[in-house]
């Protein structure tokens, strides 16, 4: 789970070109479904058309880059009228008022947080007075462009703390199945790797303390990639964007 924030200034990296498509400029949030289904592309060169890439192209959002596929998952939203109608919606949530289905005033939104696997918007932090308290997703009513309408009784349901969110986002298991799945950070890991086996490396790519980690011209395996990642996001995003093939 990421906040909204924490997302929009990160750089987006094609895994297979092993190139920066651009920044994440903006969330695309779709108020039907309470979800981010875009996120729009800020580049130097595309000035004239809005670019976006299609959550569900992400395969992860890291603490330093957005991932996907190839440049093919960028989309001109000018050419697809769906997506450029919630872009026009202008749903930002952040700095909205927070308000029940009677019109009782309850503060204003802060912050949102985003199921980074797929997209959902789990919660919202709101101000409240001199506080602030984190509502759950299922309580609000409307995403609007000026104004978040939520439950009458919506004030009964504050939580202290994000860790609540996680929790419900769980699925519903068995203790056996927990200890087997992989975690979120592991399907996310292993899908880079996935696409990166078997490209050659164009320059040698340093670890932490400098010294040469994978050497120029290296056919990556599994092992070599696994070392990029355990070095950290940017000796990661370092190596994928100095391959070939």
């Amino acid at each position: 789970m990421k906040k909204s924030t924490e997302i929009v200034g990160l750089p987006i990296i094609s895994i297979n070109d092993g190139v920066e498509i651009g920044s994440v400029k903006s969330l695309v949030v779709n108020p039907e479904k309470g979800s981010v289904d875009f996120l729009t592309i800020e580049h130097e060169d595309w000035q004239v058309s809005v670019k976006a890439i299609p959550f569900k192209k992400v395969i992860g959002i890291g603490e330093y880059a957005v991932t996907v596929e190839n440049g093919n998952a960028v989309i001109d939203l000018n050419e697809i009228p769906i997506a450029n109608a919630l872009v026009n919606k202008k749903i930002r949530i952040n700095d909205t008022k927070v308000m029940s289905r009677k019109g009782q005033l309850i503060g204003e939104a802060k912050e949102y947080y985003v199921d980074d696997e797929t997209g959902n918007i789990m919660g919202i932090l709101v101000a409240v007075k001199e506080d602030e308290k984190i509502l759950k997703s299922g309580q609000i009513l409307t995403y609007g462009k000026d104004i978040l309408v939520v439950q009458e009784d919506a004030m009964n349901h504050f939580i202290e703390s994000v860790d609540d969110l996680l929790s419900e986002s769980k699925p519903l298991e068995n203790a056996e199945f927990e200890e087997t799945a992989p975690n979120d950070l592991e399907n996310i890991k292993n899908k880079q790797a996935e696409l990166l086996k078997g490209k050659r490396v164009t320059k040698d790519i340093a670890g932490i303390s400098g010294e040469t980690l994978i050497a120029d011209g290296t056919i990556l395996t599994a092992a070599d990639i696994a070392k990029a990642q355990n070095e950290g996001p940017s000796v990661f995003v370092e190596l994928t964007m100095n391959t070939q093939g």
